[in-house]
């Protein structure tokens, strides 16, 4: 429950420890599918879920799967196979039975409390339901928030579609322009951020190819949506590519929280020419 608490914090951008941002973290979680363009007769796919300090390295704790979820290329959910629990990452497989692109989530929407009882610090996380059972409408010192966060890859068999792609209309999104399983060095790729269904203008995009271990620079680069929403990527190589954008606002599910907060992170393969 200790790792489950750090993990699902740092892809909420939250602390239990306190409801402050987290700008000074440098943990990166992630997932990290084996390939992401495949083909035959239901080829198995792995992934890796965890929490890096370098991105795509398995070098800091795990991430968990409890949020998993696995959106086919026909829009149907399926169940991952050979769940395989680690003290540094936590390994899964897919079995790609149909044509097309799946979709490959960790989603996450909590609710953090931070309140005193009896003059002792309290702190509770857990569903927009359970926090009107479990905590006092009336406790000391009550501060709330809540945190909605995605943490996906995409992985094609065969031809790329767009039937798993379509956006939930909940929290913050990453629309495709451009097919996330088609994008190939030298070409810029184009993205649309959404918050609750809806283009949302000014929200930070940060991006960081993999191997930063072996840089003397992380090589990050940074975007911001337009008025539409939209980004543009103009990728440094072929590779494996982690992104992340962030964003807040008052459209809280429960009337004691006073903000919520809004993560997105992605794993992306750039091919080469």
């Amino acid at each position: 429950m200790k790792r489950l608490a750090l993990t699902l914090a740092i892809a909420g951008t939250l602390t239990l420890a306190s409801i402050t941002p987290m700008t000074a973290l440098a943990d990166r979680p992630f997932i990290l599918p084996g390939m992401t363009l495949n083909s035959g007769n239901a080829p198995l796919i792995t992934f890796d879920a965890a929490v890096g300090e370098n991105v795509f390295f398995f070098d800091h704790n795990t991430l968990s799967i409890d949020n998993l979820v696995i959106t086919a290329a026909d829009g149907s959910i399926v169940k991952p196979e050979s769940v395989s629990p680690g003290k540094l990452r936590n390994s899964f497989d897919l079995r790609a039975t149909l044509q097309g692109t799946y979709k490959v989530s960790i989603v996450n929407d909590f609710i953090i409390a931070n309140y005193k009882e009896n003059g002792a610090p309290k702190r509770w996380r857990g569903s927009v339901e359970a926090f009107a059972k479990e905590v006092p409408t009336n406790a000391e010192e009550l501060q709330v928030l809540q945190s909605q966060g995605r943490i996906e890859t995409f992985v094609t068999n065969g031809k790329p579609n767009a039937t798993a792609l379509t956006p939930s209309g909940k929290g913050l999104e990453l629309a495709a322009i451009s097919h996330p399983n088609d994008i190939v060095d030298g070409e810029p790729a184009s993205f649309r951020l959404l918050v609750d269904g809806k283009p949302a203008a000014g929200i930070k995009v940060t991006v960081i190819a993999g191997g930063a271990r072996y840089r003397q620079n992380l090589g990050e680069k940074t975007y911001t949506s337009d008025a539409d929403g939209k980004i543009t990527i103009n990728w440094q190589g072929a590779g494996m590519y982690w992104l992340q954008a962030r964003s807040s606002d008052n459209k809280v599910a429960v009337p004691a929280a006073k903000e919520r907060r809004l993560s997105y992170i992605a794993t992306l393969e750039v091919m080469p020419q």
